[in-house]
């Protein structure tokens, strides 16, 4: 029954996050500069003042900006995202086309970074004060200054233009039509370089996170108890110093699942992938309100579910907190 009550607050908590972000992202968007009407007419190639307000009446957008607001919210509520301004598709069918490929992305680095930035850091608190210690460090310490345009741009120049190792661009490649295991095989081809790009600088954190956390648990009582009965040190390691060591970095990566999905945006730009990090970047160019906002709200709710996920799996992995509640 507890962990029924705590689902119940959290959803209803979840549900007035997602409406705050719905709001606040509604009037950031419309008090920002720039008018679609005014964008799509000079695309049109006719910019008269005629125009532009049949644009805007059609649209809604000669309407008083809280009849606006009150309008998208029933809209939403319903589930109607609205039509693209730019596309005239309906947005939930414009994400949905887009949303798997952003999700394979980011789960692909999420559980690339988790794994690496885990295995480093024990490795350096391990054989700390050695040279690998030192050479794991310096390793995260450079991923995690270096911007991510640059690795992912130096990522295409050296792995796919100069060495012709893996293929610089898009999800599958153009033409082959594969099917089956042929077509899983080819994704994952392409996987590789936004995956490695995108998780590198969160696998730096994880890194050193991992190695502060070790450090200080392998300096408490009862680590010390275990090395006097003369307990091997990897098993130490494994059995008693990893398992109260990663709850920390379980709770950083419950945070940091969400952020991912920003990342995606610059990521999915520069390798060309077919996700809504790219769809947004359009329409932020076009001035494409509905889509933009649409964007905005699948995102909410998809780290506001990773979130809760998070605290589910935490109750479970540390199951003090279920006790304490």
């Amino acid at each position: 029954m507890k962990t029924l009550d705590f689902l119940f607050q959290r959803l209803i908590k979840a549900a007035f996050v997602v409406l705050g972000v719905v709001i606040l992202n509604f009037l950031l968007i419309h008090l920002a500069p720039g008018d679609p009407a005014a964008v799509m007419a000079g695309e049109a190639g006719a910019g008269d003042e005629k125009f532009i307000a049949q644009l805007r009446a059609q649209f809604g957008l000669d309407q008083p900006l809280w009849w606006q607001l009150v309008t998208y919210l029933g809209n939403v509520l319903t589930g109607d995202l609205g039509f693209s301004y730019r596309n005239n598709v309906p947005v939930a069918e414009l994400i949905m086309e887009r949303l798997p490929a952003t999700l394979l992305l980011t789960a692909s680095a999420f559980l690339f970074s988790l794994l690496l930035g885990v295995v480093l850091g024990v490795l350096a608190a391990y054989k700390r004060g050695t040279l690998a210690d030192s050479l794991i460090m310096t390793g995260a310490l450079i991923f995690y200054a270096t911007p991510l345009f640059w690795v992912a741009l130096m990522a295409v120049l050296v792995f796919s233009i100069h060495l012709d190792w893996l293929p610089p661009f898009d999800m599958e490649s153009i033409g082959a039509d594969y099917t089956g295991w042929a077509r899983f095989a080819d994704i994952a081809y392409h996987l590789i370089l936004p995956t490695v790009t995108l998780g590198l600088f969160f696998t730096a954190l994880y890194t050193r996170l991992t190695r502060a956390s070790m450090l200080e648990v392998m300096s408490l009582d009862f680590v010390k108890t275990a090395r006097a009965k003369g307990v091997p040190k990897a098993r130490i390691i494994r059995r008693h110093v990893l398992r109260n060591a990663v709850l920390p970095v379980f709770t950083f990566a419950s945070i940091q699942a969400g952020q991912l999905v920003g990342g995606a945006v610059l990521t999915e730009t520069v390798f060309a992938w077919p996700g809504i990090g790219r769809l947004m970047f359009d329409a932020l160019l076009q001035r494409d309100y509905p889509v933009l906002l649409g964007v905005f709200l699948v995102t909410a709710a998809v780290v506001v579910t990773v979130n809760l996920v998070a605290d589910l799996l935490y109750r479970i992995v540390d199951p003090r907190i279920e006790a304490a509640g």
